[in-house]
C-alpha cells in the first residue's frame, strides 16, 4: 500500500514518517513545504504546498497513492483568529485541493481534525456529538470536515485532542514541553483549571492514523488519549513525572487570560469506535510522558 503524508515535518507528520517507514507493507510518500526534517530511508519525499491546487494534482498523479493522510494545517489558534484568510487557505482551501485530486485519482483521504470544532459545553464526546466551534480555527476545521462529508470520495476523519510529544527539531512547543521547560528554568506559570482535555501522545495519534489507513476506515473516528483531566492537572502530573517543583504552578481560570481566540472548556473524547474498528489503544498520560522522556 502506498500512503502519502502531507505536513510530514510537523509533530504528527514526523511520527507518521517514522512509523510508516518501519512497516514493510507500506510505501511512504512524505510531503512538506520545506526540506524533510527526517531522513527518508524507505520511501520518497516531495516538496508540496497543499494550498497550491496544481501542485497537489501533480504530486498525486505522479505518485498514485492508495491513501492520503492529511496532517497539514494551520493550528495556531490565536493566529487563526487574527488572520482569517491564511487560516482558511491552509485549513479549507487545501482540503478542497486534496478532495479534488483524490476524486480524480480514486484515493482514500484520511483527514486529521480537532476537538476545537466543539463548543466545550459537554463532557466526554463521541463521534455523534454536535459541532459548534467557538473560534475561527474551529470554524475552519469544521468547514473542511463538511467538504469531505459532501465530497463523494472515500474518506475518513480522525479527530484528536491536545497533541503532545517531541521531535528532534521542535520549532513549536506543546503543553508537556512548555511545563517541563518552564519549571526547569524556575519560572512560575499560570495554568487554567477550568479547561478539560484528553491529551494525546503524538505516537498514539500516528498509530491510530496508521491503523485507520491500513483498513481504509470509513467515517469519523475519535483518536485521542485515554485520561480526561484539566490542563492544571496535566501540568501537575508532568511536574511530578519529571520531579520538578510544582509549587511554581499557579492555579487559575480562563477568565484571567486575554487571548484573541476563545477556547472550548471541555472537549475530552470517547475512543471506543476506533478501538473496536481498527484496534486503537492509547497509552496512559504517564506512559506517554515516559516515551517523551526517553527521547529527550
Amino acid at each position: 500500500m502506498k500512503i502519502l503524508v502531507t505536513g510530514s515535518n510537523g509533530l504528527l507528520g514526523q511520527k507518521l514518517t517514522e512509523r510508516l517507514q518501519s512497516d514493510p507493507s507500506i510505501e511512504l510518500i512524505a510531503t512538506a513545504k520545506s526540506d524533510s526534517a527526517l531522513p527518508i530511508q524507505r520511501g520518497r519525499f516531495f516538496h508540496l504546498d497543499v494550498t497550491d491546487a496544481n501542485a497537489v494534482n501533480d504530486i498525486i498523479a505522479r505518485t498514485t497513492p492508495d491513501v492520503i493522510i492529511n496532517t497539514a494545517a494551520m493550528t495556531q489558534v490565536d493566529h487563526c483568529e487574527l488572520d482569517h484568510d491564511s487560516c482558511w487557505k491552509n485549513n479549507v482551501t487545501s482540503v478542497e485541493n486534496l478532495i479534488a485530486a483524490s476524486a480524480r485519482s480514486n484515493v482514500h483521504l484520511l483527514h486529521v481534525s480537532t476537538d476545537f470544532i466543539f463548543d466545550g459545553t459537554r463532557e466526554l464526546l463521541d463521534e455523534t456529538a454536535e459541532p459548534g466551534p467557538v473560534n475561527f480555527y474551529g470554524e475552519s476545521k469544521l468547514a473542511a470536515e463538511r467538504l469531505i462529508l459532501e465530497s463523494g470520495i472515500s474518506w475518513c476523519i480522525a479527530r484528536t485532542v491536545l497533541v503532545f510529544g517531541i521531535t528532534r527539531d521542535m520549532s513549536r512547543t506543546n503543553i508537556v514541553l512548555w511545563v517541563k521547560r518552564s519549571l526547569e528554568q524556575g519560572k512560575t506559570i499560570q495554568v487554567v483549571n477550568d479547561q478539560w482535555r484528553t491529551p494525546t501522545l503524538a505516537e498514539d495519534l500516528a498509530a491510530g492514523c496508521h491503523l485507520a489507513a491500513l483498513k481504509k476506515a470509513q467515517g469519523i473516528y475519535n483518536i485521542s488519549g485515554k485520561d480526561y483531566m484539566s490542563v492544571y492537572e496535566i501540568a501537575l502530573r508532568t511536574a511530578d513525572f519529571f520531579h520538578l517543583d510544582k509549587s511554581l504552578i499557579k492555579e487559575t481560570d480562563s477568565t484571567k487570560f486575554t487571548q484573541p481566540a476563545k477556547r472550548p472548556m471541555r472537549t475530552g473524547f470517547i475512543t471506543d469506535k476506533a478501538k473496536k474498528t481498527f484496534g486503537y489503544e492509547p497509552r496512559s498520560f504517564e506512559e506517554g510522558l515516559a516515551i517523551v522522556a526517553s527521547q529527550l
